[in-house]
């Protein structure tokens, strides 16, 4: 009994307790935080002191004159980013050095067009009696099983016909009727028809030279082979039609800056210069590679021969309406300087900016150079395969023959012959063109040695033409369709890209790096790549992993400089 008594009093007690142990703790607890509330009240007390002394402080520091004074003298070291102004130093180099390259390949281009252009006028009737006296004597000699004419001959002959039949066809057409009903437009009727007919220009310079091109292999194929075209009078007839639609657009075009030279107010005139300031605009802020560079180089070239000669025909036609009074041409001069030096003008800035914006040093012009040099060294070498008034073409976009028939139809309407002393300063002309030709090929030839050594280029001139099986082959061994096994290393090498006479020989051995002409990617990648392997060596350290994996990627063909004609990327798009 006493027993249980204790049991029950001690279980009483022990909720007691409990409760006394955690009134103690929740006591100790509270004491606590009054603490830290006070401690930090107190810390907060002392900080909010402390900042109003700074701030006070710095308030009483803060003055007009100490901020001028720092202004005044603070200094900065440009050496600790050395290498951005060392490149910023450059760029304006390489910007001051582009009118020096970039006239030594405009003065190069021009002389070749000029030869490419007297050619018309001096070998190539020569090339055709000769091909005819040839073509006469024949039976004479009694060879049988030969062919009657070489495939030059025969392509010579075609172009003397094609010219003969135009020049009947353009005689027909009224110069002076031509030139009253464009002058009866208003101005910025005229200002739209020029920009039109440049662009009608380039078009037709695309699609002729392949007329052209294909007239030529149509009839020299050989007559063993299978059959696959239309027949050579089909393409002789759109040849004839192509040179004489080409040569009324020029004469347009050439009307037209004729009315603009003989405006009262020069507003014509000045609303056709501004339009090559536009082309800046259209040009500068674009993506540009070198293969694009040099394809707009090559289309400046062509642009201001063609300028020149229709500013011939302007002079032409403006001293005949005023009997050849040599006073009225000092009249015209100021005109002509002011056209001339806008073309150089926008060319300059074209390019200077363009390399600017895309990094490309001033030395491509150099390049550019060689590989129009090797096209004139090529078309002298045993085993040819395209004349270099057609290579010249396919190069440059620029084809001589309906800017030539335009020239002689306008001479003989301007210059008339009468008795026999007119005769004999026609062949005494005809004589120092023919000198003027064979001088200038000369020149041109030993400087286009000259450019193929220092490019380290010899070898590709004793390369053999490609095959058009050997193409195929080719193209289907490098269609970049699959992808590299990861343990095969990744060989580079050029492609030939098509087995046509436009093409020129590549060189498929290694070459060493100061022979190697700067590439770029396949067509579909052509403005959008970076050029060389220095780029893609820098996008590999630049993105890692991704990088690595860039590796083993099969790369696509390259394309050489001297596989890049005037047409190459869609049909004469740059400019």
């Amino acid at each position: 009994m006493a027993d249980s008594l204790a049991a029950a009093q001690g279980e009483e007690n022990e909720p007691e307790k409990e409760g006394k142990e955690r009134r103690m703790e929740g006591g100790s607890e509270s004491r606590g935080s009054k603490e830290t509330s006070e401690v930090t009240e107190t810390l907060g007390f002392y900080d909010k002191k402390k900042v109003q002394k700074d701030k006070k402080r710095s308030l009483s520091d803060l003055s007009l004159a100490r901020f001028m004074g720092a202004e005044l003298t603070r200094g900065y070291f440009l050496e600790h980013n050395e290498a951005k102004y060392t490149e910023r130093r450059e760029r304006v180099y390489t910007c001051l050095r582009i009118p020096k390259e970039l006239e030594k390949l405009m003065l190069f281009g021009f002389f070749l067009c000029l030869d490419a252009f007297l050619y018309v006028f001096t070998l190539l009737p020569l090339r055709v009696l000769l091909a005819l006296v040839h073509l006469l004597t024949l039976p004479c000699c009694g060879l049988s099983g030969s062919p009657l004419l070489q495939p030059a001959q025969v392509c010579d002959v075609l172009k003397g016909v094609i010219m003969v039949l135009c020049y009947i066809m353009m005689s027909y057409v009224d110069y002076s009727m031509m030139y009253h009903l464009i002058r009866g437009q208003s101005v910025i009727k005229l200002y739209i028809i020029y920009n039109m007919l440049e662009v009608a220009d380039r078009l037709f310079s695309s699609f002729g030279q392949d007329i052209l091109d294909a007239l030529y292999w149509t009839a020299t194929e050989p007559k063993e082979k299978k059959r696959a075209h239309i027949g050579v009078v089909p393409h002789f007839l759109m040849a004839v039609l192509y040179v004489f639609l080409h040569a009324i657009l020029i004469m347009v075009q050439a009307t037209t800056l004729n009315v603009a030279f003989n405006s009262h107010n020069k507003s014509l005139l000045t609303i056709m210069m501004s339009n090559n300031f536009v082309e800046i605009k259209g040009s500068v802020f674009k993506k540009f590679e070198k293969n694009n560079l040099f394809q707009m180089s090559n289309s400046d070239i062509k642009e201001r021969f063609t300028n020149y000669v229709l500013l011939l025909i302007v002079c032409l036609r403006n001293m005949e309406q005023f009997s050849w009074n040599p006073d009225h041409l000092w009249v015209l001069f100021p005109d002509v300087v002011m056209v001339i030096a806008s073309e150089v003008t926008v060319d300059v800035v074209k390019h200077a900016f363009i390399t600017k914006f895309n990094d490309i040093t001033a030395d491509v012009y150099g390049e550019y150079r060689a590989s129009l040099a090797f096209d004139l060294v090529s078309s002298r070498q045993k085993n040819a395969y395209t004349d270099y008034s057609d290579s010249v073409s396919r190069r440059m976009g620029f084809i001589p023959l309906p800017l030539a028939l335009l020239l002689i139809r306008v001479v003989t309407s301007s210059v008339k012959i009468q008795g026999s002393l007119s005769f004999m300063c026609v062949l005494l002309f005809y004589l120092g063109m023919i000198s003027l030709k064979v001088l200038n090929s000369i020149v041109l030839l030993g400087t286009s040695c000259v450019f193929v050594k220092e490019a380290n280029m010899e070898e590709k001139l004793f390369q053999s033409p490609p095959s058009a099986a050997s193409s195929r082959s080719n193209s289907r061994a490098h269609r970049p369709t699959h992808t590299t096994p990861p343990g095969e290393p990744i060989v580079e090498e050029g492609v030939v890209s098509s087995a046509s006479v436009t093409c020129q020989p590549t060189n498929h051995q290694q070459e060493s790096p100061a022979s190697t002409l700067p590439t770029s990617q396949s067509d579909d990648h052509f403005l959008t790549t970076p050029d060389g392997e220095d780029g893609d060596k820098d996008i590999s350290a630049a993105t890692g992993e991704e990088g690595e994996g860039l590796k083993h990627r099969n790369p696509a063909p390259k394309k050489d400089l001297l596989e890049i004609d005037r047409f190459t990327i869609c049909g004469n798009r740059i400019d």
